[in-house]
This record gives C-alpha cells, structure tokens and sequence, in this order.
C-alpha cells in the first residue's frame, strides 16, 4: 500500500490537490469577506452542464476541453447571476439558489443522456460528481496544477489591491483601482479554481473547499493576510489528507474524503480557536464570572 507513495503519478496528485486546496483556500477567503460563499456552490453546480455539453461534442474525455466547458458554462451562471439582481428585484441569495438548481438538473438531465450514448457510461464522467483523483493522468494534473498556481500568484501578487477592494472600496477607487475589473478577476479566479477541482473533489462539494478553510481560519485570527494564509493552510492539508486515504482505498471517491478532513479541522478550529473558539469563550466567561464574583464579595465586605 505504502509503494503507491513512491509512484510518480501520486506524488503528482497528492501535489495537485494540495497546491488546489490551497488555491481554494486563498479564493474562498475573498470570497468569505465579500459574504458570497453561496456563489462558489451555484457556479460549482452551474459548471455540470457545460462538462457533459463538451464531452457530447468532443466524444472523449479530456480534462482541458472539459474544464473549458465547465468554466464556459459556470461564467454564463456567474453572469446571469448579476444581470438579474441588477434589472430586477430578486435578491442575490435568491438567484443564486435558483442557478444552482436549474444548472445542475440541467446537468444530471444531460449526464443521463451522456451514459446512453456509445462510451458513455465508460467515460468516468460520473466521478465529476464527487471527485476521483487516483483516477487524474499527468496531463490532467498538469493542468490542475497550472490554473491552481496562477490563481495563487493572482491574489499573491495583487494581495495589497485585495485588500482594499474588499475592506475599503471607496479608497480603491480614488487610488484609481477599477472596481468592475475586480470584481471580473475574482469571478474569473474562482471560476478556475471550480472548474480544476471538480474532477478531484465533484461538483458538489468543491464548494466546501472554498467555504470550510475560511471559517476555520476565522477563529484563529481577525487580521486578513493570516486568514489568508491558514485558510489555504487548511485546504491544502485537506486535499492532501483527503487524497491519500482515497488513494490507499483503491478507487473511493476523493471528495467526500477532502470535505471530512476539511470539517474536522472546522471542528478542532471551533473548539480551540484563539478567536471566539468555544473553550476559550467558556474559559473567558469562567474567568469574568469570578472576577464578578470577587467584586461583589469585596462589596458586600464595604458594605459592612
């Protein structure tokens, strides 16, 4: 079991996966302070359609096509999103509860008429559900591994125009940072980092990548950048974590795995966070209710 470690191939996954989750991570956290984490599960279930849409088309399963499908498919959800909730009175939650519905029947819909078609059913296009990467070839982790680097150097390298686009926008606009051209980085950035994990994690839980890592990272720090930083901290320990036990179990899905290692280090995050972690509320809480206690007897003393 322990000699699939030295094959090449998994040592290429295992790096994919981790360098994706913290990919997701990093997005995720943008994505937490703009209060749109709704938005990574409706254009993860919005990129479905597109996937099976380019495997009708090509007849094969090859990742590139199939992430341009998937990316072409999630950004015509993204951009229906916001010209609804721009010319009508629905809410943005509303639409993207709506898109992640619509998209994905769309998609389960086609998907069954995929798996009549010649080949179909050997196509491994039902692992896009939940996630198989034991079953990724080197070029399909190549690939991965490419758009998830150039999501990180994105907010990497744009970290200080980040910053004040999320937490400061009227300053970004005098410092003449374009607001539209932001907002189209990120959806294009979380796009990417969507469409390269579906294969690995499924379309319906890559969205837990995104939003996991974040609210765990909240409860150890209030300062962005660290945020930032344990939150692609815990994805990449999820993916990694996650991949290895669905590679040792010889063909189980990957994703479920990734979002169980993920929520476990919610919970670890929940308990023993510095910041508003449950036993340090309750510590603070202790140490307050005695403190009001000392006062009062050394009152009810005064008194006397």
């Amino acid at each position: 079991m322990w000699s699939m470690l030295t094959e090449s191939n998994t040592q290429w996954v295992l790096f994919s996966t981790m360098i994706l989750g913290i990919a997701a991570g990093a997005i995720g956290c943008i994505a937490y302070w703009k209060k749109q984490s709704l938005m990574s599960d409706s254009l993860a279930h919005a990129s479905l359609p597109g996937i099976v849409i380019a495997f009708l088309l090509l007849g094969e399963k090859n990742f590139l096509v199939l992430t341009i499908g998937a990316a072409i498919s999630a950004l015509i959800g993204a951009v229906f999103i916001q010209w609804v909730i721009s010319t009508t009175r629905i809410t943005e939650d509303t639409m993207m509860g709506i898109v992640l519905s619509v998209f994905y029947g769309l998609g389960i819909m086609l998907l069954t008429i995929a798996n009549r078609v010649g080949g179909g059913e050997q196509s491994g296009l039902d692992t896009f559900i939940v996630g198989q990467a034991a079953a990724m070839v080197y070029t399909d982790v190549i690939t991965m591994l490419s758009l998830a680097i150039a999501v990180i150097l994105i907010i990497v390298v744009g970290f200080k125009e980040w910053k004040i686009y999320l937490f400061d926008p009227q300053f970004a606009r005098g410092e003449g940072l374009s607001l539209t051209f932001m907002n189209g980085l990120y959806t294009l950035a979380l796009v990417t980092t969507i469409v390269i994990g579906i294969q690995a994690v499924g379309v319906i839980l890559i969205a837990a990548l995104l939003i996991i890592p974040p609210v765990s990272a909240r409860y150890w720090t209030q300062y962005f950048k660290m945020m930032l930083l344990l939150s692609g901290l815990f994805g990449g320990l999820a993916g990694v974590i996650g991949t290895l036990i669905s590679t040792f179990g010889s063909g189980l899905p990957t994703g479920p795995f990734i979002v169980v290692i993920a929520t476990t280090l919610f919970v670890i995050s929940l308990i023993f966070g510095k910041e508003k972690g449950i036993l340090i509320n309750y510590i603070q809480f202790k140490v307050h209710q005695k403190q009001v206690n000392l006062n009062q007897l050394e009152e009810r003393g005064e008194s006397r």
